[in-house]
């Protein structure tokens, strides 16, 4: 009886401790965006984590050209080159006005410019606030066919509608459950 009692409490002890791992291993809910150019080579990765203001957005980009550039978050989980038309507008599930410093925005899809170093790197961590990695929801970037992010060719100047006049897409990538 004494082993029985033993053997239990032992695996108790270690189903107990297993406890802990399989919670990280569960985790926040996760997305990925591999950043492609007009002639389909990647330029960038970025990894987007659910946090409690909203999504988590960091990337690492290299081959972009120098200086800010535009950046945000389109409503169509498609990036067909050389334009990135079919990515299509910000993400407004609100029908804000554009941009961080209209009074009237900011659209959900409006992020910070992001700002290419001299050698053509970039490496910037953002937070779009609201968004979600929801299975469902208008403020969700994974659900339906999901959202895309986008670098512009200039920077956004975060208040003229309806694109802040960054001008061209120059790079896309479509937003995926990782």
């Amino acid at each position: 009886m004494n082993q029985h009692i033993k053997f239990t409490a032992a695996a108790l002890i270690i189903s107990l401790a297993a406890l802990p791992a399989c919670r990280r291993e569960v985790g926040p809910r996760e997305a990925v965006a591999e950043l492609r150019d007009a002639d389909g080579g990647v330029v960038g990765v970025a990894i987007l984590q659910e946090v409690d203001d909203g999504v988590r957005i960091s990337v690492s980009g290299t081959n972009l050209p120098p200086g800010p550039r535009g950046f945000h978050i389109h409503e169509t989980g498609e990036c067909t080159p050389p334009t990135f038309e079919s990515a299509g507008p910000h993400l407004n599930p609100t029908d804000a006005g554009h941009g961080l410093a209209d009074p009237k925005g900011p659209h959900a899809g409006d992020l910070p410019n992001l700002v290419v170093a001299a050698d053509g790197t970039v490496e910037v961590t953002v937070v779009a606030s609201g968004a979600t990695l929801a299975d469902t929801g208008e403020w969700s970037l994974v659900a339906g066919d999901g959202t895309a992010l986008v670098i512009h060719a200039e920077a956004d100047d975060q208040i003229s509608d309806p694109s802040g006049g960054a001008g061209d897409r120059i790079a896309c990538g479509v937003i995926r459950r990782r």
